[in-house]
């Protein structure tokens, strides 16, 4: 069994493969002060029915925390095969940016993971702490892509900035024209983040042409996929598959 590992700023997502095929997967919160045991202690609990692990993908955004990830795989899973997304690790995606090193492990396994599925052109969308358009050439290549700030910390700011305004569950309102402030907050939230992928993506086809495919991933994707235009899937998995296709080229 392969266990794929996406540490985010925000949440870190597990999966358990058998062969190709995703038959468990998991999310908890990324905690950049855990420890090396404080994380076996979690991974042991989600694990503990699962059959064995004999291969280990993982790609980490947080620095800290891919420290103690490594000293957790040198301790507790010595003998288990560990790749990780990083520079010098073979990925099969080229990456043709001003500075390929600054360019996240999280991106590269979705460019993999959508070039495999769609081909290319293709964009992900990747709603997490920051929203991410990833562009993916017609050769898998790693073009480039927008950053804009996430859903989430976007109200958390102007919650923390706007004295009678208050954090507000994102949920669809019951219509664009909200009739009180949970409401105005909520359709502000849905509909701008919406017309936000529309107006990127729409801008991007402009500038390379058609796309074979807009994936959507993420754990805010499911409500924005529904009101956006533009967007063709919405692949949950996305980044698992890809540190499961990059572990296939490691072997």
């Amino acid at each position: 069994m392969l266990l794929t590992i996406d540490v985010g700023n925000t949440n870190t997502v597990l999966g358990l493969y058998d062969k190709d095929k995703l038959v468990n997967n998991w999310r908890t919160k990324t905690d950049a002060n855990s420890t090396a045991d404080e994380l076996i202690l979690t991974f042991k609990g989600l694990l503990k029915d699962q059959p064995a692990v004999t291969g280990i993908s993982l790609c980490s955004t947080v620095p800290a925390v891919l420290r103690e990830m490594r000293w957790m795989l040198e301790r507790y899973f010595p003998k288990v095969k560990t790749v990780i997304i990083e520079p010098g690790t073979k990925t099969g995606v080229p990456i043709n940016t001003d500075n390929p090193k600054e360019v996240g492990a999280d991106r590269i396994a979705n460019s993999l993971a959508v070039f495999s599925r769609h081909g290319g052109p293709s964009v992900v969308v990747d709603f997490g702490t920051s929203t991410n358009f990833d562009v993916v050439s017609d050769k898998g290549e790693f073009l480039g892509g927008s950053l804009a700030p996430g859903i989430e910390i976007s109200l958390d700011a102007l919650a923390n900035r706007a004295a009678q305004l208050r954090k507000v569950e994102f949920v669809k309102p019951r219509s664009v024209v909200g009739k009180n402030t949970v409401e105005a907050l909520q359709s502000g939230a849905l509909y701008g983040f919406a017309g936000q992928v529309d107006g990127i993506i729409e801008r991007i086809i402009d500038e390379i042409g058609p796309l074979n495919a807009v994936v959507a991933t993420g754990g805010l994707a499911p409500l924005v996929v529904e009101e956006s235009r533009t967007i063709t899937h919405h692949e949950p998995d996305l980044t698992l598959e890809g540190l499961r296709l990059v572990f296939e080229k490691n072997k």
